[in-house]
């Protein structure tokens, strides 16, 4: 039993010790530099301040000439210089009306070339045209915008900039650094190689593949060293390692001493992906009744474009966008700084930091209608909820506080976050997307508030033990070139 224990683990890991090594090389790569992204902040830094809107057509009358379907939500911004209604619906798509007549967007060449000028800058640009995805575009939540238009910027920082081809809106920016630092990270750490072309249908079932042959091979290999360790007696050269030196010995004892963690790292990458649906899809919430009807039919004067920004400017805000909510029926206006700070502003004409609570946890019982519902506010982060930076993986989540946590007593247990400041639904967990927390967030990223508040220790903790498990990886490496070579280590 204890051969074909040592055979599995030998040529499991001569299959799969390169791509172990590219996945410790790259992990460490992304703890700095993440894949492209444009963050929340990012896009509001970028827009210009809504000074009025005294020409804007009201929005009942841009709305009456679309579909009727009624959007999630309501924004008003710049796009490459001209006021514009951002209809965001429930289907993920955005439709965009000029402010000015209230007419469905024409995103041509011209408008795109005026959207990327007012996000960089007057430099110096390139248009390339559309393409449906790239290297650094791959990310599913762009695909409502898809194809995308491309724009080379002659800046400092060397920027393409993505545009949405359905709105003309900036969705995505990626710096020359960046670039460069990914071909050596998320690029190789996602096998982003293996996407488009004959792979592209099949890359999550060969990620999936690839991690479950890498994390057999860990198993085998951390019995294996247990197996060959003596604990008892020595070996007759007094060690407790067959091995004499050289790399048999550095992957004999790095793999004790890392093993649990290269196991853990390369178990929770397999988790990543969510195979077999091992944490499925999600709770499905009613954000439409929590929501409350066709609100946007029926928006008082006072909440019209150009109230609304004379209200929140004379408040003190000087707004970058303006959205338009509804809880429970009863419209709202949100707007918000180049920093993030926002305002309410009711039908009622009062000003608010916050939703009332009460209107609040009222609404958010809609969300699952009829299942009893418990409401706790959080004033500080915890193990469910809590910031990542911006380059990180989940640095695009706005995690302010405080927060409501809503526990559903459904068969799922679910757990629903609202921003008080703006009503959103900011997170939903149950049983499995916690599952996923234990087992991905925290075993791959270290997640863990007592390491993530006292840096450097969690970049010593990451980079000290991606280190360990990248000697374990490489030593593996060049034991068995050493193997397809014909040549033997000596044992003693």
């Amino acid at each position: 039993m204890k051969r074909y224990l040592y055979l599995w683990h030998r040529w499991l890991g001569i299959g799969c010790c390169l791509l172990m090594v590219l996945w410790f090389v790259s992990g460490m790569v992304m703890l700095y530099v993440g894949y492209p992204k444009l963050t929340p902040l990012e896009r509001l830094a970028h827009l210009p301040e809504l000074d009025g809107c005294e020409a804007c057509v009201p929005l009942r009358t841009a709305l009456a000439g679309g579909d009727g379907k009624t959007p999630r939500s309501i924004r008003l911004a710049s796009v490459g210089g001209l006021p514009t209604y951002l209809l965001d619906d429930a289907d993920g798509r955005t439709r965009a009306l000029a402010a000015r007549d209230g007419r469905p967007l024409a995103v041509d060449a011209d408008r795109v070339l005026a959207s990327a000028r007012a996000f960089s800058g007057e430099v110096p640009m390139q248009l390339q045209g559309r393409i449906e995805e790239d290297a650094w575009t791959h990310t599913r939540n762009l695909d409502p915008h898809r194809p995308l238009w491309r724009v080379q910027t002659a800046d400092e920082e060397g920027r393409l900039l993505y545009l949405s081809s359905q709105t003309g809106e900036v969705v995505r920016d990626a710096s020359r650094r960046e670039r460069a630092w990914n071909w050596l990270g998320a690029w190789l750490h996602w096998l982003y190689p293996l996407r488009g072309g004959w792979f592209d249908g099949q890359w999550a079932n060969l990620v999936i593949g690839l991690s479950l042959l890498a994390t057999l091979a860990t198993v085998l290999g951390i019995l294996v060293g247990l197996l060959r360790w003596r604990f008892r007696k020595p070996y007759r050269s007094g060690s407790r390692s067959p091995y004499a030196g050289g790399f048999q010995r550095w992957h004999h004892l790095a793999g004790l001493l890392f093993g649990a963690l290269v196991l853990s790292w390369i178990f929770s990458g397999l988790m990543s992906m969510n195979p077999w649906n091992l944490f499925g899809r999600g709770t499905p919430l009613d954000l439409a009744a929590y929501q409350g009807g066709s609100w946007d039919r029926a928006l008082p004067a006072g909440l019209e474009a150009d109230a609304v920004l004379r209200r929140l400017r004379a408040a003190g805000l000087r707004v970058r966008e303006l959205e338009w909510r509804a809880l429970d029926g009863e419209p709202y206006a949100l707007g918000r700084s180049a920093s993030g700070n926002s305002l309410l502003l009711t039908a009622d004409g009062e000003i608010l930091r916050e939703l009332p609570a009460d209107r609040l946890l009222a609404a958010a019982r809609a969300l699952l209608p009829g299942v009893p519902m418990q409401a706790e506010r959080l004033e500080r982060y915890d193990f469910y909820y809590y910031p990542r930076e911006e380059h990180s993986m989940m640095g695009y989540l706005e995690r302010r506080l405080p927060v409501w946590r809503l526990r559903f007593d459904d068969p799922r247990h679910t757990w629903v976050h609202l921003d008080p400041y703006s009503g959103a639904v900011v997170g939903v967990l149950d049983d499995g997307r916690r599952g996923s927390r234990w087992l991905f967030s925290l075993l791959h990223s270290w997640d863990w508030l007592p390491l993530l508040t006292r840096r450097p220790l969690w970049d010593l903790w990451m980079l000290g033990f991606s280190l360990g498990g990248l000697v374990v990886c490489a030593s593996g490496c060049w034991i068995g070139w050493r193997r397809l070579r014909g040549r033997r280590p000596k044992r003693r």
